[in-house]
């Protein structure tokens, strides 16, 4: 932004003290001066013209932000931030202060941001997470899954109000019925109350860890972050290629290590029944008691909760 000073500087030499009081005298008059001149009436004629530069910087400001183009397109010096004035009385002369203020486009996006850090997403479409919706969008967009909602609303909503609880949700339904959208919203609302979440896409996520098994740094990292996680959401359980190892040391450790702690989330084609099932059948045989002893780790700490409506998919 060019100063008062670098304007004239463009003049011819005699039009330039002219132009110059011109510029003063309409500055000084401009409604937002005549307002900070209100509030700190003890500023004389002098102290504005030694600081005609903070004046400038300030209205100048002022007009971009009442004529705001978008946060990506801020004109200002500071991206996203304007200047603020103020005065002060020390020793007996006044002086007059600007500073840089974040403006509240920038504040809201921030605040976005923030929420959409404390949420790591693995293979799942994050366009719930990024854009958060109002529980009457959600309410209106089917209303054959209504009592779905209204039970995650009414989760959401005590978890605002008593904290984290052990128990999570276990949405069941058919395909396309809109569950991992359901738990990302949920995601998204509790990150908005300061929580973490991590939600991941079973099938892919499986296939995922047997590329780990060559990195043991990085496959310890991944458990302890989906242990640590204040919320955590296996998408679409019971889709995946289970192996013994995913079942009894990976999914095993973490949910051991989270039940009675943190809750823990799921979305499934399949009812708790039809996934000890699935459990219980690996490329290497059939093993109840395993298949038992994890759902053991489920069942006791959720909700389950059946999601009707239609298949939203491909519409």
């Amino acid at each position: 932004m060019e100063s008062i000073g670098d304007i004239l500087k463009q003049l011819p030499v005699n039009a330039r003290r002219a132009h110059a009081e011109q510029k003063i005298e309409k500055l000084l008059t401009d409604p937002q001066i005549m307002q900070f001149r209100s509030k700190y009436p003890e500023l004389t004629e002098r102290d504005l013209r030694i600081n005609m530069n903070k004046l400038y910087q300030y209205v100048t400001e002022y007009d971009h932000c009442s004529h705001c183009p978008g946060l990506d397109q801020c004109p200002n010096d500071f991206h996203g931030h304007y200047t603020m004035l103020s005065a002060d009385n020390l020793n007996g002369h006044n002086y007059i202060y600007d500073r840089k203020v974040p403006c509240k486009k920038l504040l809201a996006s921030e605040r976005q941001q923030a929420i959409h850090n404390r949420v790591r997403s693995f293979y799942v479409d994050e366009t719930a997470l990024k854009r958060g919706y109002s529980a009457s969008e959600i309410l209106e967009n089917d209303i054959e899954r209504t009592p779905a909602v209204l039970s995650i609303i009414e989760y959401i909503e005590k978890t605002k109000s008593e904290g984290l609880m052990p128990e999570g949700l276990y949405l069941v339904g058919s395909f396309g019925t809109g569950k991992t959208f359901l738990m990302s919203y949920v995601l998204y609302e509790l990150a908005r109350a300061n929580y973490t979440g991590v939600i991941v896409y079973m099938p892919e996520f499986v296939e995922e860890l047997k590329s780990m098994f060559q990195e043991p740094q990085r496959l310890r990292e991944t458990i302890e972050m989906m242990k640590e996680t204040d919320l955590l959401v296996f998408d679409d359980i019971g889709a995946e290629n289970i192996t013994p190892w995913v079942r009894d040391h990976v999914l095993g450790s973490i949910l051991n290590y989270r039940m009675n702690r943190k809750p823990t989330f799921y979305t499934s084609n399949y009812d708790m029944e039809a996934l000890q099932k699935h459990f219980s059948f690996t490329r290497e045989g059939e093993d109840v008691h395993k298949a038992e002893r994890l759902m053991n780790r489920i069942a006791p700490f959720v909700k389950e909760v059946h999601v009707q409506g239609r298949n939203k998919r491909g519409k």
